[in-house]
């Protein structure tokens, strides 16, 4: 069952699972002469999220940016660095149904975004993100500080995955370090088992996963999954990196990249 949990009803809903039926996505950007920042860099992976995860169940995704604000290309190149899938278009709040093709089945938002009357639909709230650095001054400024100084864009990506969606997430510098050196271990741990021959991902596992994000998009109990396979000598280095590569194709933190290194 893939569900989610409506914060507009105060309860779950399960997402249609049928490839014939798009899953419509409408991700809610800031209004008119507001800027982009961490929070809405936040509303674009969770929409992303949403989006890999009815891919992997073989489903057919439509996201909209729907603002008044027009994306820069800085907000591109962020949201590259994190991984994101871009949407399909951005559209005013009035015209992204047209651009969706139909209704939206969900609609991203930052937490009280005060959407108003958006039809039917879900709704995922998306909990602030501040970033605790005194230097960084500004939506831009927390932007260019949380995502600079050579840090690893998807070091920011998993920090952000650590947190349940709809929770507030203070950053901080030492919070992307430690994520940073995670990746980095990761990665070499997945080039290693790489080498060794391929084993299935353990039933209960895959179940965990497969769990995970199809309750609620838990990004926070897939990684736990990750951290209790890694240090588990009782499963094969080849499952180790079945399990790693499988769950990666929704967190896309490229776990694979340094295989071949």
């Amino acid at each position: 069952m893939f569900r989610i949990w409506d914060d507009s009803t105060g309860s779950y809903v399960e997402l249609a699972t049928r490839p014939s039926i798009p899953l419509r996505i409408c991700v809610h950007g800031p209004s008119a002469g507001a800027e982009y920042g961490l929070t809405y860099i936040r509303v674009l992976l969770v929409a992303d999220v949403l989006a890999r995860i009815a891919e992997l169940r073989g489903l057919q995704v439509i996201a909209v940016l729907a603002t008044d604000s027009s994306p820069s290309g800085a907000l591109e190149q962020h949201a590259s660095a994190l991984g994101i899938h871009p949407p399909a278009a951005h559209a005013s709040p009035a015209d992204a149904e047209a651009w969706l093709g139909g209704p939206a089945a969900v609609h991203v938002a930052r937490t009280e975004a005060g959407l108003g009357d958006h039809g039917r639909g879900a709704v995922i709230d998306v909990g602030p993100v501040e970033l605790t650095q005194p230097e960084a001054d500004g939506q831009a400024a927390d932007l260019e500080t949380a995502g600079g100084d050579g840090h690893d864009g998807l070091a920011l990506r998993l920090v952000l995955l650590s947190c349940s969606h709809g929770q507030p997430v203070e950053l901080t510098q030492a919070a992307l370090a430690d994520a940073g050196k995670t990746l980095s271990r990761w990665r070499h741990q997945v080039a290693e088992w790489a080498r060794e021959p391929s084993r299935p991902i353990p039933a209960e596992t895959a179940h965990k996963i497969a769990i995970a994000f199809d309750d609620n998009l838990n990004t926070v109990a897939a990684l736990a999954v990750l951290d209790s396979v890694e240090s588990d000598d009782g499963v094969p280095a080849g499952a180790k990196f079945e399990t790693f590569a499988f769950a990666d194709r929704v967190l896309g933190l490229e776990l694979v990249r340094e295989i071949g290194g």
